[in-house]
């Protein structure tokens, strides 16, 4: 497999001979204001300009998206991706609004879906704690992740917007990735905390899978995302994750 991180959490995957979009997130720098109610929300995202030339970014097979938030599907999105182009959703209500936005192949995310032979599975995640959950639950919103299988590849686990929880817990227990994905750039809503992973909540998912390489996104994109690569490599270096960790520049790849 190869894994592109383009910006924020939008990748470029190559799996099983399939070429999937996630979570694009494409408009210029500075196109629309800043989260309301979230750190740093004076500052207009995205943050930073696509490194990815977006003929690379829009020459795929199928597009995923996690969940509807704006900083993963995005106005430029909508516009910009052919709308025969086959998505995956996390759900029927997601998929209702992809349709009422003109596109033709929309299908949601199970136990077992399949694309070209790659099995696709929708998993839990949480965005945020309990608390702000139940605080700001239709601001937060339903989110998942995803598995990918291939009888010739590694499993790979996109955790998606979550913070650290039983869900992730099981998730690794239960499928036992070879590769993860987190999106670990901690933002933060204001007086509620943190709705994605941050620094311990990597240590935690190092921890607890012992023998996958780790690779962060979500990060340095947007105005409520605290945590920099820079100081996420200073943490890796003094608690031991390096061997396991890896945290790619925007335009940056690997290969498994």
């Amino acid at each position: 497999m190869k894994i592109k991180q383009v910006r924020n959490a939008t990748l470029l995957i190559e799996f099983g001979g399939t070429k999937f979009l996630v979570d694009p997130f494409l408009a210029e720098k500075g196109a629309y204001p800043g989260f309301e109610g979230t750190a740093n929300s004076h500052l207009a995202n995205p943050l930073v300009e696509l490194q990815t030339p977006m003929s690379e970014i829009l020459d795929v097979d199928v597009v995923i998206m996690t969940h509807i938030h704006s900083d993963h599907w995005d106005a430029a999105a909508i516009s910009l991706i052919p709308k025969s182009l086959p998505i995956f959703t996390q759900h029927e209500m997601d998929a209702e609004l992809l349709l009422s936005s003109g596109f033709k192949d929309v299908r949601v995310l199970s136990e077992h879906s399949d694309f070209n032979g790659v099995t696709l599975i929708k998993t839990p995640g949480q965005h945020g704690s309990d608390a702000a959950l139940a605080a700001i639950p239709e601001l937060l919103g339903q989110v998942c992740g995803v598995v990918f299988k291939h009888g010739e590849e590694k499993t790979l686990y996109l955790s998606g917007d979550t913070v650290w929880n039983r869900f992730v817990e099981e998730n690794l227990i239960t499928f036992e990735p070879d590769i993860i994905v987190l999106n670990a750039g901690d933002a933060q809503v204001l007086g509620l905390g943190s709705i994605i992973m941050g620094k311990e909540d990597v240590r935690r998912v190092y921890d607890a899978a012992r023998k996958a390489m780790l690779i962060t996104s979500h990060m340095e994109a947007v105005n409520h995302c605290l945590l920099t690569r820079k100081e996420l490599r200073d943490f890796a270096v003094e608690n031991g994750l390096t061997d396991r960790l890896l945290i790619p520049a925007d335009d940056e790849a690997y290969a498994f």
